[in-house]
C-alpha cells in the first residue's frame, strides 16, 4: 500500500504578514493565526498559509488554484473589490473549467475554478 495524500494547503510568500492577512480578510477569509513570520487564514473549507520573505520576486512567481462552488457568485463578489486579474477574467477554459484569477497584494496568483456545467 502506498501513502495516501489527503489535502493540500497553499503556503504563499508574503512581504508583510499583516498586510497579507488584511487583504484576505477583504476576500471573506478569517485570520486563524498571525505570527511575526507566518500567518493562516480560512474561508469555508480552504486554508491559506503565508510565510515572510524579503525578496519581492518570490510572490510574483507563486500561486495556487482554489476549487469552488458558485464560481459566478464569487466572481461577482470579487469584481466589487476591483481585484480581477486583467488577463484572466471569468471564462470557460478548454480544459473543462470555468475560472478567473486575482493577484494578492504581493503578486501571488490565485485562480478560482469550477467544472463547466452543461446548460439546464
Amino acid at each position: 500500500m502506498h501513502a495516501w495524500l489527503k489535502i493540500a494547503i497553499p503556503k504563499l510568500a508574503s512581504l508583510d504578514i499583516e498586510r497579507s492577512v488584511r487583504f484576505f480578510e477583504q476576500l471573506g477569509f478569517t485570520r486563524t493565526a498571525v505570527y511575526p513570520t507566518a500567518a493562516m487564514v480560512t474561508r469555508d473549507s480552504v486554508d491559506i498559509h503565508f510565510w515572510l520573505t524579503t525578496d519581492p520576486a518570490i510572490p510574483k512567481l507563486t500561486g495556487c488554484r482554489v476549487n469552488v462552488d458558485g464560481i459566478d457568485k464569487l466572481y461577482a463578489e470579487f469584481q466589487l473589490l476591483d481585484i480581477i486579474h486583467p488577463d484572466d477574467p471569468l471564462s470557460d477554459k478548454p480544459w473543462g473549467l470555468r475560472e478567473f484569477s486575482i493577484l494578492d497584494v504581493d503578486g501571488n496568483l490565485l485562480t478560482f475554478s469550477a467544472p463547466i456545467t452543461a446548460p439546464a
